[in-house]
């Protein structure tokens, strides 16, 4: 049985698989815990919203501290509506409280976190990706090349090829996807929201010129996929003059 075994790790058959760390395994297990329970509260507000506009009564914009108040507001005086609505309210109370808790440790995580710190001095990258980056990789050193996180998380173009035929798709989408998303909201923030211009961001949005924004920040995203595992590596921050000198 064993040698059978072992002839078919000759083959190729099976290839070795990086265990995750126990922290790394804590620290995703707070993660999908905070994600989750923020999808559940976004579902409670929209839920609230959609009741109230039936009967004819908008919340329209409201900040979050507010939406409680603007809501016991528009319910006053309808029996039925506070009973209801008095109960969902109660359910999204509870919910925003155990993900502040959540969030709150999450923060002092990435405070009490050197590499997370170090990961942090990249525009667009703030706590969350940078514990979700570090969480998803755990080891550096399993990758060979900062170049092969990328392909690792689902990152770089799907290939077909059979005969004559040779198509490039979108995105792969293997791996993690937590991974793959906070890099991508982290190229969107750069693109987007980031006032200060680095070599980065003008490389990214060359290409959004030349192929689109969407495809830049794909582009983008792989490239920070890049970076943040060649500055952890290094020991090095980023350099907004020059982002070749974080590049393997």
């Amino acid at each position: 049985m064993h040698g059978g075994i072992a002839q078919l790790l000759r083959l190729g058959w099976y290839r070795p698989v990086h265990a995750k760390s126990a922290s790394s395994q804590g620290i995703r297990s707070l993660l999908t815990a905070r994600k989750l329970i923020q999808g559940k509260l976004l579902d409670i507000e929209s839920g609230i919203r959609g009741l109230l506009r039936g009967f004819g009564l908008k919340v329209g914009a409201i900040s979050r501290g507010r939406f409680e108040v603007r809501i016991l507001e528009l319910v006053d005086g309808h029996a039925m509506l506070e009973t209801v609505i008095g109960s969902m309210v109660a359910a999204r109370t509870a919910l925003q409280h155990e993900f502040t808790r959540l969030h709150r440790t999450m923060l002092a995580l990435v405070r009490a976190d050197p590499v997370c710190r170090q990961l942090m001095s990249v525009p667009g990258v703030g706590a969350i990706v940078a514990i979700t980056f570090k969480s998803g990789v755990d080891d550096p050193t399993r990758f060979r090349r900062s170049r092969d996180v990328g392909p690792h998380f689902g990152l770089t173009p799907r290939k077909y090829q059979s005969g004559e035929i040779d198509v490039t798709g979108s995105i792969s989408k293997v791996g993690d996807r937590m991974v793959r998303t906070a890099r991508y909201e982290a190229a969107s923030v750069m693109l987007t929201r980031t006032v200060r211009f680095s070599a980065l961001k003008a490389w990214a949005m060359a290409v959004a010129k030349r192929r689109g924004t969407k495809k830049a920040r794909v582009a983008l995203a792989r490239k920070l996929g890049v970076i943040l595992h060649r500055m952890w590596v290094d020991g090095t921050s980023f350099r907004w003059s020059n982002e070749e000198t974080a590049i393997a």
